[in-house]
């Protein structure tokens, strides 16, 4: 996509709307992002304050994808860590709209993370996506690294147990020497 533009999101009205509509929609959609169908937009515009609250305080990194003035994309990157940690980022909320899937928008986002967590010193990225109708694949297709399975983890937006898949890749120094 030749006019996608990614770049970290600020607090600011239009951007919450746009961020609490994509979340709604991934919920509803039956995206295994934390919440439960159905969110309430005020639910999702306090969880997007606080997360660029947190953000601000350079404790993540909410990066958006934007086509134009629309976003199609967001994903979060967790730096907040304990001190026996500061060699590792996490990712988190990988969302793309319904409307932009398929156009490569959430591998231009993760490695657009990626790159973010090389550029804060990190040599180590985790995250986990849901068994059922995760996003394993694209993360394989991206060198992540399958650490296992845990069964029953957390319930999809719709209900029932789905289990969460773990996976990890060393980027940065440590790109290719962890095993």
């Amino acid at each position: 996509m030749n006019s996608l533009e990614i770049r970290a999101l600020r607090d600011d009205a239009a951007t919450i709307a746009m961020l609490a509509d994509l979340l709604i929609e991934t919920v509803a959609a039956g995206g295994s992002v934390s919440f439960m169908h159905p969110l309430s937009a005020e639910a999702a515009r306090d969880f997007w304050r606080k997360s660029l609250a947190a953000a601000a305080r350079g404790e993540r990194a909410v990066l958006g994808a934007w086509h134009g003035e629309l976003l199609a994309g967001t994903v979060t990157l967790l730096l907040d860590f304990p001190p026996n940690q500061p060699h590792r980022a996490e990712i988190a909320k990988l969302m793309t709209g319904r409307n932009h899937r398929g156009k490569g928008i959430a591998t231009a986002l993760m490695r657009a993370a990626e790159k973010v967590a090389v550029e804060k010193g990190r040599t180590l990225l985790v995250l986990d996506t849901a068994s059922e109708e995760g996003a394993a694949g694209l993360y394989e297709k991206l060198g992540f690294t399958l650490a296992g399975e845990i069964p029953d983890f957390a319930l999809k937006p719709h209900g029932g147990l789905t289990g969460t898949l773990i996976y990890w890749k060393g980027i940065g120094a440590a790109a290719g020497t962890l095993s």
